[in-house]
Parts: structure tokens; C-alpha cells; sequence
């Protein structure tokens, strides 16, 4: 671009190529030049040139001193190379307008504001204010030189922000930090100008000056404009406020860093003592070093973690176990402050009190606190920028108790932990959720012996054992349990394990049990905290869930039990689940711990005795029906039994097709047996035996004998009360069902004996037939096929005259097994088809699946392989297309010993996978045996008993 020649941003001088300063003469004759200049390359009219030099102070003969000073000038500026032309326009200075110092700047500002990178332009913008040397145009002074001096200082100005804006977003926030607060001073009622000061301020950890300069601004525009700051300016001390991230601007060069002045600052170390006796948590404790690993290195935010889970789960032990254990990553201090979100004993702390005590913990004294909440939050954010510390945020009630607290700057890192959620912590900020459990049993075990001694604990192992389940892995209440048998509460002497564990052991005395009088140590006040958080809805649903039986329950059954839609009830769920009183899992379907379920039914409990009557009513209702409705989908030829109609909102609906019935029995497995001891505890009879009738398929395809015994035993003692025959005869069958499978033949037996004498009371020839069908699968069970032809022949004569085609079905399919067992199978293959011809004319699938099953035993005995794998295949589908899961297993088990009868391994042990899969998904305890013929190579299959189908 060439050397300046002429400078006018200054005295206006010109200097020779050699760098000689040239005599410009007098004030009038430089003039003349500096209008020229200004106008470098284009014409000025003769009386424009003289107006714009001289104004009104004109020579006596203006135009012949013109031409005297144009003269002159052309002899000056020879040596610089410049020349001056008269032309029909007017005087012209021909010069690269580059030359010329007020050129070069617009030209340096214009290049700087096309440039595509910062540190281009910053140079640039630079080299432009560096030409201005002083007042533009020195001391002349005209009306339009004047003029030009202001539009030029305007320029300069304008130069001015843009390099400090430059400066600023490319991180030399600490070089420009005091020129703009003193330009920003200077000119009080520039906002573009008290923003920069503002943005610098902040980034160089000066919050507090910054929020007190946007005061000052804000005061100065209300006193002399009458005006609040802009919105771009209000918006800039918002994001100060809550310590925006991305105001934190990049990180300044090497070269531009201040020289580090030490500051003597409080190092805090708050943390209280940590746990004495603290177990397990492996896998959680990594997730928070994982979580706050950010922190340690100053990374690009700052780090939270969120533990959540119920009250008593053991948070605080853990947050202060892992902030001890990392002390080291926070050499700055740590900060604790308990939120008292939950505390038995008051209120939440306030924020603004929080955040007192942080600041009165790095070192503020209570003098020199703000006095408003908002300058508190920005000197905290201020003190803590830059400095790796850990703060602890103990029990935060929700959200919005933990975001005035939250630093705003990197480095630090933030632990909270809540018996909320916090999602809105999350979602918003980024914090890494740690869910907190109840122990295993191994580490609730090594909890207590960590407490009590290894030699208290072997002294009583039976106490222990009993004792474990009734704490369900609570933290606080294996605590409590500790507590008090080290204090030596009256009945806690040594020796009194057992003691403690008989009073856990009835549930009415169980929170009483786990009470040592003190808040802390108390299981029903910590429940208490929760529950008043609750909002009125939510408190409702909690006490309604204890009521309900089981290890969980589904929104419909929900539904029946609150009496309330489902869609009204999901806020109240949203919120007992956000209070981690609640969990869902899967989708759908709600889980209390067993503590909360028992506190919240002794909340109820303690409520309108006729409300909570009608809420179990129509559960149960809900129960009954809908399990009807489901075993008459997958047993429609079954003879039903007679309910009377369900209460109004028991939200019965009927599941639609085989599959639907089996997705709900399946969903509900562990919640109906539950139901139906639930029901006959609470003088629901009727409910307790037709529910356990409705639940004998559910045992028969989980294999869940010994519940299918326990059940129908309870059934049993309803019917009896209600002295109801036919609800006796159906819980001795279900009974005897289950004590057949589990080889207790003898039991089976009389409960048979039983069933059938009391049908034989009522006169029903079908019931009659059933027990006999059950009678003789206890004798083929016991390997007697001729005493089983006895009974069964005597239940086809039963079935015959009752006309009942299924039982009928059923039993000419038993007596052909028998046969095939008594090794007469031409005459059993006579009975089997005999059965499938009833069976394809009702349309019973299932029945005639296990048919041909028979069909293909028999087809072994008479070593007809080829023709067995057939039958058993086709006998495979129609259980497949029946989606009766557990027959399909048995009977792909019997192809899969086929062909490794035939010595084709690959596929008997491809069978053998297919019916292991089915047992497993179904939770079959035959499942395991599947899986040990896997196992074995090369040597014969593994069989279990094949009478066990019939």
C-alpha cells in the first residue's frame, strides 16, 4: 500500500520519500492542502476549496490568494511526488489516496470488516487506530474542518469497539478489561460500550463489578433519559446472573495472559465426617467418579451428579463417602450445605440462605454480604469461577432449590442428592443421574457385621436369616436394627437377635420396631418427610397402593383400585415416581419397596375403613373378572363357573384372543396368587376360590406347583367358610394338581377323594369325571397304568352321560397312553383316534396337539421313527398355533429324543434348544433339566418321566 506521506489524523505534515519532513508554511496555505487531502483523487470547485478553508474569514481578495497558496504548494510538494492540477472542475491533488494517513484508516477499517478470521481483523482494526496520532487536522480550525475532526473521532470510536470486540471473542478479555470500564465511565450511557465492559468483567471473575457497573448503567439512563437499558444489555445481565456457559468466551492466547497475582482466598472444607461403616456401592461409586471426572481437569462445564432414590437408601452415606475418597481432585476446597428438603424437623432451606452459607463458608463475612438475593448468587458464582472445588447439595427438595446454587463457571463440580428426580436438573444442565438402590443381601450382611461384630452375627444365624428380609436391603432400617443392638434397648440384650427378628416379623409392629425415637433414626418420620412433599392426589394413590397386593401392580388393576380413569391417575403417578417412592418397570406397571408399601397401607389404614373396603372390592373384582375372561380364552371348552357381576369401576376388559390372555396372565403371574391370599385375608371368600380356579392354567404352564398347592390350600379354607360345596370340590381338584406334579401322591390322592365326594353331593357327573381324570393321572404319575384305565374308564362313562365332548376327549386320549404303557399299541392307537376325531369336531387344538403326541410314543414303541416324527411335529404346530407355550416345549422335547433315537444329534439337540427356549421364557423349573441334556455329549438323552403330560 506505500508509505504514509501526508497525516492528517494529528497536526497535519507531509514528509519527502526520504522520510524529510516538508515546511508546509502558514495555518491558511494548510488548509488548502488538508481540504485537498480530504478530497485526495477527486476535483474541488474553486469556491468550495475557499469556503471549505477559510469559512467566514475570507482574504480581502480570496481568489488571488488562492492561487498565490496553490503556487506555493506545488513548489512544497515536489519532493513527495504529489502534484496540484487546476482543471475545468476545479483544484485536484493527485496522490495515492493510501498515502495519505485518513484514507489509509477507512481503507484498514473496511479490509478488517471483510476478513474472515478474528485475529486478521483484530491486526488490522489495530494497525488502523495506530495511525490516529492525535486531534485530526492539529489546530486549524474551520466550520467544515470542524465538522470532518467530529465524523472522524466518530470513526476512531467506532474502530475503537470493534477491536475491543475482537479482543474480546478472541480471549483477551484480561488485556482490554481496564480500558473499557474507564472508557465505559467516560461515556456512562453507552450501552454497546457498558455491555463489552460487562462481558469483560465477567470473564476475568470480576461478577460482582459487573453486576454493580450494569446498576450504575441502569441508575444514569432512569435519572437523565427517563429509560430502562435495552433489551440486548438486559439480556447480557440475565445470562451474568445465572452464569451462562457460553459467555465464558474462548481461552486467551499465551502471549496476552496477565501475569498471575496471588490472591489470598479461604480454602473451605465442609464435608462432614464420613460413614464409619460403609459397604457395597462399588458399581455406584464408579458412576460418580465417571460423572464428575470433568471436573477434575477443568473441563468445558461444570460437572453435576444427581443421586437419587428413596429416603433411607443410604445418599448422603454415599455422596460423602465418594467425596472423601476424592478430596484430592478439589484442591480449592468443598462446600456442603444440607437443603433440608426432606428433613422430619422443618422447612426446606431457602436458596438465598444456601446460598449465605456458601459464601460465609469461602470466607465472606456477613458484613460484606449483598443485600439482594440476585448479588449474593453473582459474588458466590465470582468466588468459586475458576477454582476447582466440590459442593455438596445435600436433600435438595427439587430442581429449583439446587439451580441458585449452581457455579457458573468450570472447574468446579457439584454432588446433590435427592429423593427426587431432579429431572429438570438433567435436562437442563446436563447433571448425571446415579439411581441408589437397596442392598444386595451380601452387602446388607456385611453392613450389620460391620456394625455389630462377625461373632454377634454367628452366634445367631437363624435370627439373621429371618431377620434380613423384613429390613429389604434399607439402609436405615439395618441401621436402626444396629442401633439398636448396640445401645441395648430392653429386649436387644446379646442373645437378642431373635428376639428383634420375631418383632420384625409381624408386620403390624414392623415401623415401630424400626424406631429408636430419635427423627433421624426413625423409618415412619423419614416416610413421613416424603409423603408431606406430596401434593393431595399423589398422597391418595401412595395410600391406595398399599393396599394392593402383590410385589406390583398394572395401571388397569390401579385404575379399579383408586376408582379414578387412567389417564387422571398418571400426574399422581408421575410424581410418587419422581419422589422415587414409585418405580415403573416395565412400562405400565408399579413397584413400591416393601417399607413404603407397608408404611403407606398404615396411612391408610388409618382412613375411611369403608373407602378402603370399596377400593379392595373393586381390585379384586378387577382381578376375578378379568382372570375369568383370560382362562376362558385359553380354555373355552372348560365348564365355567358362575361369578356375580363385577362392582361399577372395577375396569374389567376382557383380553382379546389367546395371546392377549397369556400376555396378561404372564404380566400378572406374581401379582394373582397374591391376590388370592390377599382376598381371603380380608373376608373376600367368594373372590379367593373363583380367582384361584381361574388360575390353574397360569400354574400348569409356569410349572408353579408348589404355589398352585399353597393357593388352592387357601381357596380351600375360604370355601369352607362360605360352605361352599362347589367351591370346596374345585380347591381340593386345584390341590390335587399340584400335589401330583410335585410327586406327593399320597396328599393328591385324598384332596381327589374329597373333590369327588362333594360333586357327588352336587350331583355333577362333569366334576365326578374330573376327579376320576385325576385319580388316574396319579396312578399313570406312580407308573400303575391299569389302575389308571380303572378310574379313567369310570370318567369316560361319567363324561359320556354328562354329554361333555372335552372331558370325553380328554380321558379316550389318557386310556390310549395307558395302553401304549401297558404295551398294547395297536389297541391305544384305536383310543387316540378316537380323541382327535372328537377333538378336530369341537375344535379343541390344544387337546388334539397332546394326541398326537400319544400317537407318536406310540409309533416309537413300535419303532416306526420315521412316522413318531411326523406325529410329533404335527402335534408341535397345533400347540404352536395355540400358543400353549409349555405343552409345545414338552413335546418338541420328545422330537428332539427321536432323532437322537435315529442318531441325527444336530437335530435332536436343535429340538432340545427350541424347548429349553419355551421352558425359559415361561420361567418353567423344567427349564434346567433342558439345559443339562444340552450338556451332555455323546451320551444317551436325558428323560424325565414321559407320563408327565397326562
Amino acid at each position: 500500500m506505500g508509505d504514509i506521506l501526508f497525516r492528517l489524523l494529528g497536526d497535519v505534515t507531509a514528509r519527502d520519500h526520504e522520510g524529510a519532513a516538508v515546511d508546509l508554511g502558514h495555518d491558511r496555505q494548510r488548509c488548502v492542502l488538508a481540504v485537498l487531502l480530504v478530497a485526495a483523487g477527486r476535483a474541488v470547485p474553486a469556491d468550495t476549496l475557499m469556503e471549505r478553508a477559510w469559512g467566514e474569514r475570507l482574504p480581502r481578495r480570496p481568489k488571488d490568494a488562492l492561487y498565490s497558496y496553490i503556487s506555493r504548494l506545488r513548489h512544497v510538494l515536489a519532493p513527495t511526488g504529489a502534484t496540484l492540477e487546476r482543471q475545468r472542475a476545479g483544484y485536484l491533488i493527485r496522490v495515492d489516496p493510501l498515502a495519505v494517513d485518513l484514507h489509509r484508516f477507512d481503507d484498514l477499517v473496511r479490509q478488517a470488516r471483510a476478513a474472515a478470521d478474528d485475529r486478521q481483523a483484530l491486526d488490522l482494526v489495530e494497525e488502523a487506530l495506530a495511525l490516529c496520532a492525535g486531534e485530526p487536522f492539529g489546530a486549524l480550525d474551520t466550520p467544515w474542518l470542524n465538522a470532518v475532526r467530529d465524523e472522524r473521532d466518530r470513526s476512531r470510536r467506532r474502530a475503537e469497539r470493534e477491536r475491543d470486540e475482537l479482543v474480546l471473542r478472541v480471549g483477551g478479555h484480561a488485556v482490554v478489561v481496564d480500558r473499557l470500564v474507564a472508557r465505559a465511565a467516560q461515556d456512562p450511557l453507552d450501552e454497546a460500550l457498558a455491555g463489552q465492559a460487562l462481558v469483560a468483567l465477567y470473564r476475568c471473575g470480576r461478577s460482582a463489578e459487573a453486576l454493580a457497573h450494569y446498576d450504575r448503567v441502569r441508575r444514569r439512563l432512569a435519572e437523565e433519559l427517563g429509560t430502562e437499558p435495552g433489551a440486548a444489555l438486559r439480556c447480557l445481565y440475565e445470562r451474568i446472573l445465572r452464569a451462562d456457559p457460553e459467555l465464558a468466551g474462548p481461552e486467551p492466547p499465551a502471549n496476552q495472559r496477565p501475569d498471575p497475582q496471588p490472591e489470598p482466598r479461604p480454602a473451605p472444607r465442609q464435608l462432614p465426617p464420613p460413614p464409619g461403616s460403609f459397604v457395597g456401592r462399588a458399581r455406584q461409586l464408579a458412576e460418580l467418579s465417571a460423572a464428575l471426572a470433568p471436573a477434575a481437569g477443568a473441563g468445558p462445564a461444570v460437572a453435576i451428579s444427581a443421586i437419587g432414590g428413596p429416603g433411607g437408601v443410604g445418599k448422603t452415606w454415599l455422596a460423602l463417602r465418594w467425596a472423601h475418597e476424592h478430596q484430592h481432585r478439589y484442591p480449592d476446597g468443598q462446600l456442603y450445605v444440607n437443603l433440608r428438603g426432606f428433613d422430619p424437623s422443618g422447612e426446606p432451606v431457602d436458596p438465598a440462605a444456601a446460598i449465605r452459607s456458601l459464601l460465609e463458608g469461602l470466607g465472606v463475612p456477613g458484613y460484606a454480604l449483598p443485600a439482594d438475593a440476585d448479588s449474593r448468587a453473582a459474588l458466590y458464582r465470582s468466588l468459586v469461577a475458576g477454582r476447582r472445588m466440590l459442593v455438596v447439595l445435600d436433600n435438595a427438595r427439587d430442581t429449583a432449590q439446587v439451580v441458585p446454587l449452581l457455579p457458573g463457571a468450570p472447574g468446579c463440580a457439584v454432588l446433590v442428592t435427592s429423593r427426587r428426580r431432579l429431572t429438570g436438573l438433567v435436562a437442563t444442565y446436563g447433571a448425571r443421574p446415579v439411581r441408589l438402590d437397596v442392598m444386595s443381601d451380601a452387602e446388607a450382611r456385611a453392613l450389620l457385621r460391620a456394625r455389630l461384630g462377625e461373632s454377634r452375627l454367628a452366634a445367631e444365624p437363624a435370627a439373621l436369616d429371618a431377620l434380613l428380609p423384613h429390613c429389604a436391603g434399607l439402609p436405615l432400617a439395618l441401621g436402626i436394627v444396629a442401633a439398636r443392638m448396640a445401645t441395648g434397648t430392653p429386649g436387644d440384650r446379646p442373645g437378642g437377635l431373635a428376639a428383634l427378628a420375631a418383632e420384625l416379623h409381624d408386620r403390624r409392629a414392623r415401623l415401630d420396631a424400626l424406631d429408636t425415637g430419635e427423627l433421624t433414626l426413625s423409618l415412619r418420620a423419614v416416610m413421613d418427610s416424603s409423603v408431606r412433599a406430596l401434593s393431595g392426589p399423589a398422597e391418595r394413590v401412595l395410600c391406595r397402593l398399599g393396599q394392593a397386593p402383590g410385589p406390583d401392580i398394572g395401571i388397569a388393576a390401579l385404575s379399579a383400585l383408586d376408582g379414578t380413569a387412567p389417564e387422571a391417575l398418571r400426574p399422581a403417578l408421575r410424581e410418587l415416581i419422581d419422589a422415587n417412592l414409585l418405580t415403573e418397570d416395565p412400562p405400565g406397571r408399579y413397584r413400591m419397596h416393601d417399607l413404603v408399601r407397608l408404611y403407606a397401607d398404615e396411612r391408610a389404614a388409618a382412613g375411611d375403613e369403608a373407602g378402603r373396603h370399596a377400593a379392595l372390592e373393586r381390585l379384586l373384582d378387577h382381578y376375578l373378572h378379568t382372570a375369568y375372561a383370560a382362562d376362558r380364552r385359553l380354555q373355552p371348552l372348560r365348564p365355567p363357573i358362575a361369578l356375580a357381576p363385577a362392582v361399577a369401576d372395577a375396569r374389567v376388559a376382557a383380553p382379546v384372543g389367546r395371546r392377549a390372555a397369556l400376555a396378561w396372565f404372564a404380566a400378572e403371574r406374581h401379582t394373582l396368587p397374591a391376590a388370592v391370599r390377599h382376598a381371603a385375608a380380608n373376608g373376600f371368600d367368594r373372590h379367593t376360590w373363583q380367582l384361584a380356579w381361574a388360575l390353574l392354567y397360569l400354574f400348569d404352564q409356569r410349572g408353579d406347583w408348589q404355589d398352585q398347592v399353597d393357593v388352592h390350600r387357601v381357596a380351600l379354607c375360604s370355601a369352607r367358610r362360605l360352605a361352599d360345596d362347589r367351591g370346596q370340590a374345585h380347591a381340593h381338584l386345584g390341590a390335587a394338581r399340584g400335589y401330583t406334579w410335585l410327586g406327593r401322591f399320597d396328599e393328591a390322592r385324598e384332596h381327589l377323594g374329597r373333590a369327588l365326594t362333594a360333586f357327588e353331593r352336587l350331583d355333577d357327573r362333569i366334576g365326578q369325571g374330573t376327579a376320576r381324570r385325576g385319580l388316574a393321572r396319579v396312578s399313570a404319575r406312580q407308573g400303575q397304568p391299569r389302575r389308571a384305565l380303572d378310574d379313567d374308564h369310570r370318567a369316560l362313562e361319567l363324561f359320556a352321560a354328562a354329554g361333555h365332548e372335552y372331558g370325553l376327549a380328554q380321558v379316550l386320549n389318557a386310556i390310549g397312553w395307558h395302553h401304549a404303557h401297558l404295551g398294547e399299541h395297536d389297541h391305544a392307537a384305536d383310543w387316540c383316534r378316537r380323541a382327535i376325531a372328537i377333538q378336530q369336531r369341537i375344535g379343541d387344538r390344544v387337546g388334539e396337539g397332546m394326541t398326537w403326541d400319544s400317537l407318536a410314543y406310540i409309533r416309537r414303541g413300535d419303532r416306526r421313527h420315521r412316522d413318531a416324527v411326523d406325529c410329533y411335529r404335527r402335534s408341535a404346530q397345533l400347540l404352536h398355533d395355540a400358543a400353549d407355550g409349555y405343552y409345545e416345549a414338552v413335546v418338541t422335547e420328545h422330537l428332539g429324543d427321536v432323532h437322537a433315537e435315529l442318531g441325527d444329534a444336530e437335530a435332536a439337540r436343535a429340538a432340545w434348544r427350541h424347548s429349553a427356549c419355551l421352558l425359559t421364557a415361561l420361567g418353567h423349573p423344567h427349564a434346567a433339566g433342558l439345559h443339562t441334556k444340552l450338556a451332555v455329549r455323546g451320551g444317551p438323552p436325558l428323560r424325565r418321566p414321559v407320563e408327565s403330560k397326562i
